[in-house]
């Protein structure tokens, strides 16, 4: 079973992840926090990474640098589900790709079904 990784801080959204995405049979755990995130990654190596980039106490693009200072997930890869529009971030593609970010999807745009089809092309990518 495929591990997904959701860092939201909104905890009605991660019931709804975690609800959602477990009856498509992955197991997902959520949190709000990114020393959190930080720890259950080291527990359960996550195929897929979501993260909110409005976290507290942590700037999300922070987390992102120090998850990826982490040599075994360098090649985990990340989507940003977030309610900042991506155009408040640099455009730069290099930015991006060595972050590893697959997709930035804005969150008022979100539709779970859409979400689930990206999951799906991500981790099928990964175990090919």
């Amino acid at each position: 079973m495929k591990e997904l990784l959701f860092i939201e801080p909104d905890k009605i959204l991660g019931n709804t992840y975690l609800r959602y995405f477990g009856s498509k049979n992955y197991s997902v755990r959520v949190t709000g926090s990114a020393q959190e995130a930080i720890i259950l990654a080291d527990d359960i190596t996550p195929d897929l990474v979501i993260v909110e980039l409005q976290l507290r106490l942590h700037n999300g693009i922070d987390f992102l640098y120090e998850f990826r200072s982490y040599s075994d997930w360098h090649q985990i890869p990340i989507i940003i589900l977030s309610m900042v529009p991506s155009n408040e971030f640099p455009s730069d593609k290099n930015f991006w790709s060595t972050l590893n970010i697959h997709k930035y999807i804005y969150k008022p745009k979100l539709k779970l079904s859409s979400l689930l089809t990206e999951i799906n092309d991500i981790t099928l990518e990964k175990t090919l």
